[in-house]
């Protein structure tokens, strides 16, 4: 504490306080804002106009103006403290999503991106004069809480197995089952050759023209084999629609054997052990088929991953028998792309793990709702979606906002291995249609369109070459 006497050449912060009150001469003390470490955090800084002969302030305020300052000081921490834990939670957040866009090749930044979209949607609905959303706004909080929804909506992702989504072929799991299979092909072969020569060698002396004949029918056989291998790796590449013709055919295939004569039970993990023996051991050899679906191939659920239809959140996807089957035939016999239903299931599941796992945070009030919009995303108007088959009118506008910017990033992606990047037009149009379907919700496909969102983010995000003329009254 000291008295301060007014001199224009002092300090400027003192000059500018006795200006304002209009006195010569200040009574001063600073205080150290101290938190609950003992840390300085700050100063409080006490000025007031002397009054004449007065050389200090009273003992009790000084106490009370001490006591003050230890409240200051934690009020001032605790906003320091709550700051803090929001930056941490923000970066928390991108990191998972920055986490499972690296895990595979197949999400590029999806998670990364989808975000930026929502945001610009939401824009458009809140400055949008249109009746439709004329009275719809979102305040500080409900803006916080469609950031945290929209960078969480596909948390659940970090449970689904990469070789699953990265899936490029039918018979791949963790390495393209197809190299086994050509081997048995090859062992085909090789049997024949060795057949063949031996019905040669028994042959007499002089039967040249058996020999021709045996000759001829081994390199019809192996032509055989060589294009049927051909068909099932064409099959496994997944590129066209399987036709009944074309399973009729892989099944012909697949009755064709070939002998075994190494213990199968060998050398394998005892859970594919487990497998195993839910049949008993055949005695060696042993004749295989050259493909096959096997007891061992169809991986059953865990007690804990059976999910029942009442369940407590209201899911609705229907669940396959098995968690995995992975027989040879059921797999190449896939119609469309490279998935089986159970593998399927698997991706779709991810939207199931997202919810569950986002309504198990203990949100604050104003992110209570975080859960409902991050999950909806799949979801459709006619309520045909995904996990818990809601209706237009079952779902925030925000979770229908979330919908239509995560199917536009995945169209327009052009980050993923397994696709060329869609035009902006074609992108459209097939959003048009989805909302004749009414797969999204119209009137916000409509307000992306009229807005120019999807000029704003094709210019941010696409490539030049993708960026073709659109006129909006085409999707309309």
């Amino acid at each position: 504490m000291f008295k301060y006497v007014r001199d224009s050449k002092s300090n400027i912060v003192l000059e500018g306080v006795c200006e304002q009150l209009d006195t010569a001469e200040l009574l001063v003390v600073a205080l150290p804002l101290l938190n609950r470490s003992e840390e300085a955090i700050g100063l409080l800084f006490i000025a007031n106009i002397s009054v004449e002969g007065q050389q200090s302030f009273s003992e009790d305020w000084l106490g009370f103006m001490t006591l003050l300052s230890r409240f200051s000081a934690v009020t001032l921490q605790s906003r320091q403290l709550i700051h803090k834990q929001k930056e941490l939670m923000q970066s928390f957040i991108k990191l998972i999503a920055g986490a499972i866009d690296a895990k595979s090749p197949y999400t590029g930044g999806h998670c990364q991106r989808v975000p930026e979209l929502t945001k610009m949607l939401a824009i458009a609905a809140c400055e949008s004069q249109d009746e439709k959303f004329r009275d719809f706004t979102l305040t500080e909080d409900q803006w916080e809480e469609l950031h945290f929804a929209s960078w969480l909506h596909d948390c659940g992702k970090v449970t689904t197995p990469e070789y699953v989504v990265d899936k490029s072929t039918k018979l791949e799991t963790i390495h393209d089952r197809i190299h086994e299979v050509r081997m048995r092909f090859e062992v085909l072969k090789r049997d024949r050759e060795i057949e063949t020569l031996k019905a040669i060698n028994e042959l007499k002396a002089g039967s040249k023209r058996e020999a021709e004949q045996h000759f001829h029918q081994l390199e019809l056989t192996l032509r055989e084999l060589d294009e049927e291998f051909i068909f099932v790796a064409d099959c496994n590449v997944g590129g066209e629609f399987m036709s009944q013709e074309k399973i009729e055919r892989l099944h012909k295939i697949a009755e064709r054997t070939w002998q075994r004569t190494l213990d199968d039970r060998s050398g394998i993990s005892w859970e594919e052990l487990l497998r195993k023996k839910k049949q008993p051991a055949k005695t060696l050899p042993v004749t295989e088929k050259l493909l096959d679906n096997k007891v061992e191939h169809l991986i059953e659920f865990d007690a804990q991953d059976v999910m029942p239809t009442d369940n407590r959140w209201g899911f609705k996807l229907q669940q396959p028998k098995y968690k995995y089957d992975r027989g040879e035939l059921s797999n190449l016999s896939v119609k469309r792309g490279t998935l089986t239903e159970e593998e399927r299931y698997k991706i779709n599941d991810h939207i199931v793990q997202t919810i569950i796992m986002l309504e198990n945070l203990p949100y604050p009030k104003h992110l209570r709702k975080v859960p409902e919009i991050a999950g909806g995303h799949h979801e459709k108007m006619d309520g045909t979606g995904y996990p818990r088959r809601l209706k237009k009118e079952d779902m925030p506008l925000t979770a229908r906002m979330m919908a239509i910017a995560d199917i536009f990033e995945a169209l327009t992606a052009a980050d993923r291995p397994y696709k060329k990047p869609k035009k902006l037009s074609e992108s459209l149009k097939i959003m048009g249609f989805m909302r004749k379907d009414q797969h999204i919700d119209a009137d916000l496909f409509e307000l992306f369109l009229t807005s120019g969102a999807y000029s704003q983010y094709a210019n941010e995000y696409l490539l030049k070459e993708q960026i073709d003329s659109v006129d909006i009254q085409d999707y309309l």
